[in-house]
């Protein structure tokens, strides 16, 4: 049976739901008419089959009229956040009056906008029909399944007598596994995963449907931000969690626009030289309070807020000017690295914006390195993000490929996507002067770079031994606390100016040579 097929039954069987669980007459339906005709003839027949339909719409449970009258979605057929705000009021008043238990879930497609992106349109609504048909599958037929928002739906169990904390989170897990099986597209399997957030009506902190979906809300908020697939039980903390979560957004924000979050640079030394071969500029906030905050922190929540763009923005600005005031102090610094984000990558006029302030500042595209992660790159030569790739290689700015060994870029994607020098994670680098696993690993990379004519940076290079290791093996740049911390803009001309003099003193630092 084909995918399609197999949708179009399981919406039949959604339709004929209500009619399957009737009263038990139906079962006796054909005995009724054939009784019916042999005794009364058509004229009663007639009445009959008029009849029970209004007999059968005004017995309890059977809600065939109610269900047609609930505004429906055009794409997965399931209730909109209308009908299931009044199925939740109406579930509420049936657990007060009789002691009844239910749950509430709120279940939401992980990373959705990276998918719609990569998939179309199309795509994401046969995506969404599919999880709105698995969701219904997994359920008893008086449950209620709604779609509340553009990746969002909502579960409410029927009222029971006993409903335990297991039992529900059981019941996530169902959810979760039928949603995150494969979904098959023209040939092609697309997995989507989701989080999962559930309040017990008697755990809510109010009486009200509003107070039990804010904290189905709050118990999904918590599961996502712990990365994709979490589960989450509503608690009492979450909401005070839920609250700074929100201040820190209005905060963060504010704080974007007054210039206080700006770019502190970690400098990049050539191997062979000792010479400082670039900075990268990494998003740093100085709170006038609470002092520097992690960029763990906030990023989060700028991403959630939809404003990684504008942090690019502000991050290329800052940027470009510590370029030209490297040059008008009269030190060589040759670039600098800034991060895309994936919406900043997604935006059609990037290359054209990127050369009208590379011009404003006067300054080759080459001092630019843009650096995106292996997580950007897709199979699809036409996606947005692969033209504004290659309009900025076009261009001349250098294309850097972030953490690399962390993500899943092919040789083919490196090649189209014209990478100027691959960033080394890390987590190869810990430890390699002392692990020769990871040794094999770092020349296993390095002997592939050198194939591809490809650049190298090691990241997060800390100790003697690992940048002597690292340049005996032939990796290009290094950079890393071992190097130098990041730093404000103002600290660097120190810096720089520290570097070159004991470059003087000490012996260089470089691969052997025969």
């Amino acid at each position: 049976m084909t995918q399609t097929n197999s949708g179009i039954l399981n919406r039949i069987r959604a339709r004929l739901a209500p009619v399957l669980l009737a009263p038990p007459i139906l079962a006796f339906l054909p005995a009724l008419t054939l009784a019916t005709f042999w005794i009364g003839g058509e004229v009663a027949l007639l009445w009959v089959a008029l009849g029970l339909p209004v007999l059968f719409a005004s017995i309890g449970g059977f809600s065939v009229t109610s269900r047609n009258n609930t505004p429906r979605d055009s794409v997965t057929g399931l209730i909109l956040r209308e009908g299931f705000e009044a199925q939740l009021e109406h579930t509420l008043e049936d657990c007060a009056k009789t002691d009844l238990r239910s749950a509430l879930y709120f279940i939401e497609i992980d990373d959705y906008k990276e998918l719609t992106h990569r998939e179309g349109q199309e795509a994401i609504d046969r995506v969404l029909q599919s999880c709105g048909e698995r969701i219904a599958s997994t359920l008893r037929n008086r449950d209620t399944v709604a779609r509340i928002g553009d990746s969002k739906f909502a579960v409410i169990l029927s009222p029971v007598m006993q409903l335990d904390l297991e039992t529900c989170v059981q019941m996530a897990g169902r959810l979760q596994a039928a949603m995150e099986e494969p979904i098959s597209l023209d040939g092609t399997s697309l997995y989507a995963s989701c989080s999962v957030g559930l309040c017990l009506n008697t755990r809510a902190p109010g009486k009200t449907g509003n107070d039990w979906s804010h904290a189905a809300a709050a118990a999904l908020s918590e599961a996502q931000q712990n990365g994709p697939s979490g589960i989450r039980v509503f608690s009492t903390d979450m909401q005070q969690r839920t609250k700074a979560r929100g201040s820190l957004r209005e905060e963060v924000t504010e704080a974007l626009e007054a210039g206080h979050i700006l770019p502190w640079f970690q400098p990049q030394i050539c191997t062979d030289t000792g010479r400082v071969s670039g900075f990268e500029a990494l998003a740093r906030w100085m709170h006038p309070v609470r002092g520097l905050i992690p960029p763990g922190k906030f990023l989060p929540v700028l991403e959630e807020a939809g404003l990684m763009e504008r942090l690019s923005q502000v991050m290329l600005y800052h940027s470009l000017t510590a370029l030209n005031a490297w040059d008008a102090a009269g030190l060589k610094v040759p670039s600098v690295g800034v991060n895309f984000a994936t919406p900043e990558l997604r935006n059609p006029n990037l290359s054209e914006n990127i050369k009208w302030e590379m011009e404003r500042f006067d300054l080759p595209p080459s001092r630019l390195s843009v650096e995106i992660l292996e997580t950007v790159m897709t199979d699809r030569p036409d996606d947005v993000v692969t033209r504004n790739i290659a309009a900025l290689s076009e261009l001349g700015c250098r294309i850097e490929l972030d953490d690399f060994g962390t993500g899943h870029a092919s040789i083919s994607a490196v090649r189209r996507f014209n990478i100027s020098r691959i960033k080394i994670d890390r987590s190869f680098v810990l430890r390699a002067d002392r692990d020769p696993e990871q040794q094999k690993l770092i020349s296993a990379i390095l002997t592939m770079a050198e194939r591809l004519e490809l650049e190298t940076l090691a990241e997060g290079v800390e100790t003697v031994g690992e940048h002597a290791l690292l340049s005996q093996l032939g990796c290009g740049h290094v950079q890393g606390f071992g190097i130098g911390r990041p730093m404000p803009f103002d600290q660097t001309l120190d810096w720089i100016t520290a570097h070159e003099a004991k470059l003087q003193e000490a012996p260089e630092i470089g691969r052997h040579r025969r």
